[in-house]
């Protein structure tokens, strides 16, 4: 690809809101609390990018003791901590501001629900900024590491595959974004790079590193 690209699609949860830590620690705790105690790398590994219904699935392969409702029960809980706690990831707002200023297309793919979109872009100003362009895996047959959502994201905003870069935080969604045929950088900044750097088109620990990659 030439760069800059015309489109950035940016996973949400630890790349545009630092909402990873908060989260796995509420699945951990919960997870202890029904018979599975993990690390946070192991956490870490197991769960970032994907989804809570597989995290449930994996967890009970486990050994985890967990009701039918986990999922609703666990979300109640981490909506409600990021709605009281949530902040930006350092330095992306100027990203933002440099892909306006360029003129460069950007939205969202995350295999969050809507809903907890709803709360953490809210709540740290960005939701405006990105009205119309922010798609879930709720809005696809399958979610990542399957290429459908950056598929989707990319027709919805009218650029092809081919034209534009994720920006993902972890592994799943760097496979999501190499499957759907799109340049990946990978954001190292909670990750290891060991698991980033063979996945992605090029790894980076700090967001004001981002422009220059994309070429802005």
């Amino acid at each position: 690809m030439t760069l800059p690209p015309d489109l950035v699609i940016f996973d949400c949860d630890g790349v545009l809101v630092d909402s990873e830590a908060m989260t796995l620690a509420i699945m951990r705790n919960s997870f202890a609390q029904h018979g599975l105690d993990l690390t946070t790398a192991q956490a870490d590994s197991l769960f970032v990018g994907g989804t809570m219904r597989t995290a449930m699935q994996t967890a009970r392969k486990m050994g985890a003791v967990l009701p039918d409702d986990w999922v609703e029960q666990v979300y109640e809980e981490i909506y409600a901590a990021l709605a009281a706690g949530v902040e930006l990831v350092p330095g992306i707002v100027s990203v933002l501001d440099a892909l306006d200023a360029a003129g460069i297309r950007y939205g969202v793919g995350s295999n969050g629900r809507h809903e907890k979109m709803e709360i953490t872009l809210n709540r740290t100003g960005l939701m405006d900024r990105l009205q119309g362009r922010v798609f879930s895996r709720q809005d696809v047959a399958h979610p990542k590491p399957a290429p459908d959502l950056y598929l989707h994201v990319a027709a919805q905003l009218g650029v092809p595959a081919s034209r534009a870069v994720v920006v993902e935080d972890s592994p799943t969604g760097a496979q999501a974004a190499k499957a759907a045929g799109m340049v990946c950088f990978g954001f190292t900044a909670e990750t290891h790079p060991d698991r980033m750097t063979p996945i992605c088109d090029a790894v980076f620990d700090r967001m004001d590193v981002l422009p220059g990659l994309l070429g802005v």
